[in-house]
């Protein structure tokens, strides 16, 4: 059997098509770049997709969504009890909730709370200003291999995304799908050009393309275009090579921090 990868720039559905009725549509206007937008230099001038993703269509949506739902229950209780000595081991280790609750922009934008295990001291929020300078990532985001604010057991959550486990609640509260982009905050997509807001068009991913293709060492463009190649080349076949990607990037993690 064959599978489509995740190659960057790949432009499949070029025929122009309006969005059924059931979606609500992101306006995308080729030249329009808000003031302080982040601009992909690895694509510029590039033309918006104009044809809905394929996972817009409502057959594609329901059978995803359906996979969302066994797989996501199946997930849930059988990883129940490593939640169970995660959530100890992060009660025990500092002060504060076990679980760390975040607004992020979902479909078309629109927000949600996601779901971690706390790794990070209670301070963190207040203490990002302060570290600004030392940002190691491009684009709109913000990342520090070796980040003061994360606590010891959080260094080994994230390490092996174990962090992200209750955000399986979210998949099946339908907030996030099992595949998809990474779910952003809401200022980095008031950044966004375009382009990358074009990452909305799906919902966001317990996992996704860049996580199984180098995680926090990619470039920002690099990770952007491999999740524009997953938003307009969706298969079914693509999600499942994600998943199990997912399972060898957990078990030995590149680009982890």
């Amino acid at each position: 059997m064959t599978t489509t990868p995740l190659r960057p720039g790949s432009t499949r559905g070029a025929t122009p098509a309006p969005l059924p009725d059931a979606v609500t549509p992101i306006a995308v206007t080729p030249n329009a770049v808000a003031p302080g937008a982040v601009t992909p230099e690895a694509s510029p001038g590039a033309s918006p997709y104009l044809a809905p993703p394929p996972v817009r269509r409502r057959p594609h949506r329901v059978a995803k969504r359906l996979v969302d739902v066994i797989v996501g229950l199946v997930l849930a209780v059988a990883l129940l009890p490593l939640a169970v000595l995660v959530a100890l081991a992060v009660r025990l280790d500092t002060p504060g909730p076990i679980l760390y609750r975040q607004q992020r922009a979902g479909l078309d934008g629109r927000p949600f709370t996601m779901l971690k295990f706390r790794t990070m001291h209670v301070d963190a929020e207040a203490r990002l200003a302060e570290l600004a300078a030392r940002n190691e990532a491009g684009g709109p985001l913000f990342k520090l291999r070796r980040d003061p604010r994360v606590t010891r057991v959080g260094r080994r959550l994230r390490l092996h995304s174990i962090d992200e486990l209750p955000q399986l609640l979210n998949v099946l509260r339908g907030d996030m799908s099992l595949v998809g982009p990474r779910p952003a905050l809401p200022h980095e997509v008031d950044r966004y050009c375009d382009r990358a807001r074009q990452r909305l068009l799906v919902l966001p991913g317990l996992t996704g393309p860049w996580q199984v293709g180098g995680r926090s060492d990619l470039p920002w463009e690099a990770a952007l275009d491999l999740d524009l190649s997953y938003v307009h080349d969706w298969t079914p076949v693509t999600d499942a090579v994600v998943l199990v990607r997912t399972v060898r990037a957990v078990v030995r993690p590149v680009g982890a921090y």
